[in-house]
């Protein structure tokens, strides 16, 4: 560490109410702006400068401002390791199954010893490793799409494959990217060759030359300046909310007895405020990362041929407003940590599913367990994910069978009552989910089940009430009744395009964030692959014996 670099930290740390490793943390955002101009400032016929200036900022960070030795040798190890791995066992099909066993049991063992160590702000290695596990695992199957035919691969695998394994420097450069180091987010390698060779800025031919994006001076990497301060302003904001708001919305007081005073509703809106609380650090922490990438110029999309507008939410990881906005679970879940569920599906579900085969209970339990394992061993977080399964398949039900009564059976456009399912539908989800967050805040067991107990575990009650109706012969009267208003109308029945169905295009749909969409068909799927499985084993074992007794003859 830099001698005298926490004193200003710890004069500010008491006056703002943050510790001191966490107003570092914010400052390493915040310098990674002036870093990321300097960094897109550096000629784009070098690239072996660019990557040494990112390498150098990165130890900066590591060493000078946190005094992370432990947590560079981390680094270097997953990373030296996980490039050995690729370059000696690149023909082998296990080689990015041993590199990600391998990458998630080394972040294991350092979520585990941060676990004990009972630390929450103070700031090691372990979210780093997080985002280095999404990285290193992809490049492992990046290399290994790189050997196989194109007739095996689709169309994601063909644009990120990796033909040529890359220098230890722009391999170094990759791992090391200094704005997305600490929290994210993860990109793929094809990606960052793209942008430090320039070649990610091409412009299609289709595209008019007065619509491309304008440059300074002879660098390829359009402006960027100022969708990168909104995003940083963005940032600022919900980071400043979140230092006011935490003082108001502490989850230690649901466990005093003085929160019981509160009315039912009361104790639920404040509920529902300390997990709009922990939201809004994530909202600043993502923002501000997201703003350096798209300074450096790795945001950067495209261009829209028509407009010329450019498109700078490549690594986009949030969207606040899709968030708290949203009228169903999927799409809160698909707003929230965006490139973690990309990974999960095309690194973890689409992977575990042989060739040819379509997904099904393997990969969905696969990427739940992928997803849980990743984020720690806090019981709170499994008390989440699981719940957070069930409380999807109730809101398909509802979105399947009741969101049809509010549309027009001919046409089905809105009908004027919509409003009020958007309005309602908006609130349940919003309720549903801060009950459900609320032990990812907590962490631990016995606190989070306090907390659920004294408000009546209403999210747990309601869904298994909803699951239970939609399991009786409710379910058939409400299509009934869909039917014959439809009949009534001219009309055929039919299930709207929008509408959240259980399979899509004839396929399971993919879990979002490692959560089933349907965790009672899973289990109905495994129980049903175990039992044919038995019979399998136990007419093998008839066939051999009744061999034997022939023999024997």
């Amino acid at each position: 560490m830099l001698p005298f670099i926490n004193t200003p930290f710890n004069l500010l740390a008491g006056a703002v109410g943050a510790s001191t490793d966490e107003l570092k943390l914010i400052f390493s955002f915040l310098i990674s702006y002036p870093l990321a101009g300097l960094l897109k400032r550096i000629p784009d016929s070098r690239p072996e400068y660019k990557n040494a200036f990112i390498i150098t900022c990165s130890a900066f960070y590591l060493v000078g401002l946190f005094d992370l030795w432990s947590g560079l040798r981390t680094i270097v190890l997953a990373g030296s390791g996980t490039y050995a791995l690729a370059y000696y066992l690149r023909t082998s099909p296990y080689m990015p199954w041993i590199g990600f066993v391998g990458l998630m049991s080394h972040m294991a063992a350092n979520q585990l010893s941060r676990q004990f160590s009972n630390a929450p702000s103070t700031v090691d290695i372990t979210g780093a490793q997080m985002v280095l596990v999404m990285k290193l695992s992809a490049f492992c199957w990046n290399v290994a799409d790189g050997v196989l035919p194109d007739d095996q691969l689709s169309e994601f695998q063909k644009d990120r494959r990796i033909v040529e394994l890359p220098s230890l420097l722009d391999y170094a450069g990759y791992i090391l990217f200094f704005p997305s180091l600490m929290a994210g987010p993860s990109f793929d390698y094809n990606e960052y060759k793209r942008w430090i060779e320039t070649s990610m800025f091409d412009v299609p031919p289709s595209v008019d030359a007065s619509k491309k994006p304008p440059t300074r001076k002879k660098r390829r990497i359009p402006r960027s300046a100022t969708p990168a301060m909104w995003k940083a302003a963005g940032g600022l904001l919900w980071i400043g909310l979140f230092l006011n708001f935490n003082s108001w919305f502490d989850w230690t007081f649901m466990l005093d007895s003085d929160f019981m005073q509160y009315s039912f509703v009361r104790r639920v809106f404040y509920l529902h405020m300390v997990g709009f609380t922990a939201r809004l650090k994530y909202y600043g922490v993502w923002s501000l990362t997201e703003g350096a990438c798209i300074l450096a110029g790795l945001g950067y999309k495209g261009v829209d041929p028509v407009t010329g507008k450019v498109s700078w939410d490549r690594l986009q990881n949030i969207n606040p407003w899709g968030v708290e906005a949203a009228q169903n679970s999927r799409a809160y879940l698909e707003n929230w940590n965006m490139n973690t569920n990309k990974w999960l599906r095309y690194y973890i579900y689409l992977r575990v599913t042989p060739r040819g085969r379509k997904p099904g209970f393997r990969a969905s339990l696969a990427t739940f367990g992928t997803s849980a394992f990743w984020h720690g061993f806090y019981p709170g977080y499994y008390l989440t994910f699981i719940l957070a399964s069930f409380v999807q398949t109730a809101a398909k039900h509802y979105r399947r069978n009741l969101r049809p009564f509010f549309l027009d059976p001919v046409t089905q456009n809105p009908l004027p009552s919509k409003k009020y399912y958007d309005i309602a539908s908006w609130l349940a989800t919003q309720v549903t989910f801060s009950f459900v967050v609320t032990p990812f805040v907590i962490l631990g067991f016995n606190d989070s089940i306090t907390v659920w107990g004294r408000v009546y575990f209403y999210a747990i009650v309601s869904t298994a009430a909803s699951l239970a109706f939609f399991a009786s012969p409710g379910k058939k009267w409400m299509r009934g009744v869909l039917e014959r208003r439809a009949n009534e109308a001219g009309a055929r029945f039919m299930r709207s395009s929008s509408t959240e169905s259980l399979t899509a295009g004839g396929q399971k749909q993919e879990p979002i964030l490692g959560l089933s969409q349907d965790p009672g068909h899973d289990i109905d799927e495994m129980v049903g692959k175990i039992k044919m499985e038995v019979d399998r084993v136990k007419k093998e074992q008839e066939r051999r014996k009744n061999g034997a007794e022939k023999k024997m003859i």
